[in-house]
């Protein structure tokens, strides 16, 4: 099994997370992709699902596939179940997301869902936080250097470019990649991050995992969160 065959097949599984109906939360990235696809022939089934997108990028897929969703503004405190992928996942079900940009709005619909899973290829899964990744962080353009020169104490910052352009989030704010190391303590990283004038988000999502599922050679393994 090959790693975009593995994601499918999370995806997949992921299907059996939802409700008979109701609003779930749309992540955003590769293999969430492969999951509003999912969503999407099962609306144009007849389900009736709505769906809050993380992202723009994951907006106009939904629409095009037909599914209802609801607005920026709307209050979404009945999300019953958010779908998202990971870009690295610790023993702890701690998690690194933002590989993508989205983290901010990842990390609103996440806290405003009763219930979230993560899809995750085996790749993803490590001991500690930050092996393999390091930690996406949302900033203001206002202040930018000297919020970058503050985060450059956690460790190396690179400002995230792409088709040799800076990156703009959907917010219209930048995103650095701040390379830490593998960290023993995730929380007090993010926490200090935060506290930095001019950081919007981190991409450190510490306890906010219900259930990761997990593909692989061996098929589908679900580990859910200590409490």
């Amino acid at each position: 099994m090959n790693q975009d065959e593995a994601k499918l097949l999370a995806a997949r599984a992921a299907i059996e997370e939802l409700p008979a109906s109701g609003v779930i939360g749309l992540g955003s990235g590769s293999t969430a992709k492969l999951f509003v696809d999912e969503v999407g022939a099962r609306v144009k089934a007849g389900a009736a699902y709505r769906g809050v997108p993380t992202s723009q990028g994951t907006r106009a897929q939904a629409l095009a596939l037909g599914i209802p969703l609801l607005g920026d503004e709307e209050p979404w405190d009945l999300i019953s179940v958010t779908v998202d992928g990971a870009d690295e996942v610790s023993e702890r079900l701690d998690l690194i997301k933002g590989g993508g940009g989205a983290l901010t709005r990842e990390k609103i619909v996440n806290a405003s869902s009763m219930r979230n899973v993560i899809i995750v290829d085996e790749s993803k899964m490590k001991k500690r936080l930050g092996e393999s990744w390091s930690v996406p962080v949302e900033v203001l353009r206002f202040g930018f250097f000297g919020t970058c020169e503050r985060l450059g104490r956690l460790g190396g910052v690179k400002q995230r470019t792409k088709d040799g352009s800076v990156f703009v989030t959907d917010a219209g704010n930048y995103i650095v990649d701040v390379k830490t190391g593998p960290m023993d303590d995730p929380g007090i990283i993010d926490k200090a991050m935060r506290q930095i004038p001019g950081v919007v988000e981190t991409g450190l999502f510490i306890q906010r995992a219900d259930v990761v599922i997990v593909a692989g050679p061996s098929g589908i393994r679900r580990a859910t969160a200590r409490s």
